[in-house]
């Protein structure tokens, strides 16, 4: 079964022609691209435009892939690229570049797991909703004023769940940095968002 199959394995058999094992990578990399594409361009229509942009960079870069890295490292150095020579391109400046905080799409379901704030508010539905959008909302906020590499690898790791070797790889910074960068990125957000941290009993 091509699902029990791992990234790189299935990579491999396209090299070989397996059109099967492509469509099982595209399965489980479609939405996480997206996403991630969504999420640093905060415009849907380009992020759907790049999302066709990387995967045909998939297939025409299919032949010289090495298995010497994570496909997935791979896959979103790929896309990273993608949107790098696409802001150049089409001069996405301060509301439609990298350097923007994520956009207001739907599925922001790992924001929740984000362990910045404590949000255990007892809240009932409608004061919930209300609240998390203002959670939301501030830490979109927040986000926007990080330092853009700082904000990188913050999304890359809380949202993408790269490790940070593959961070490392992906922006071309030693690991050190790469860690460095999100503890920095992590105490800025922690004292952006203190109104929202819980009140000890």
């Amino acid at each position: 079964m091509l699902n029990d199959l791992s990234d790189e394995q299935l990579m491999l058999r396209y090299q070989q022609g397996d059109a099967q094992a492509y469509e099982e990578l595209l399965n489980r990399y479609y939405r996480p691209i997206f996403r991630y594409l969504l999420r640093s361009l905060r415009n849907r229509e380009a992020a759907e435009d790049l999302l066709q942009d990387v995967f045909m960079r998939v297939i025409r870069g299919a032949k010289g892939y090495r298995q010497r890295a994570k496909f997935s490292t791979w896959l979103y150095t790929i896309a990273r690229n993608t949107m790098i020579d696409a802001t150049r391109k089409r001069r996405f400046r301060n509301h439609q570049s990298l350097d923007q905080p994520i956009g207001n799409d739907t599925d922001t379901g790992r924001m929740n797991r984000v362990d910045l704030v404590k949000d255990e508010h007892p809240h009932g539905k409608g004061d919930r909703s209300l609240a998390d959008k203002q959670f939301t909302e501030s830490l979109q906020e927040a986000l926007n004023r990080l330092n853009p590499e700082q904000r990188e690898v913050f999304l890359l790791r809380e949202f993408q769940n790269l490790s940070f070797s593959e961070i490392s790889e992906l922006v071309k910074a030693p690991e050190n940095t790469v860690k460095s960068r999100m503890r920095y990125a992590l105490e800025f957000l922690r004292e952006a968002l203190s109104d929202y941290a819980e009140e000890p009993a």
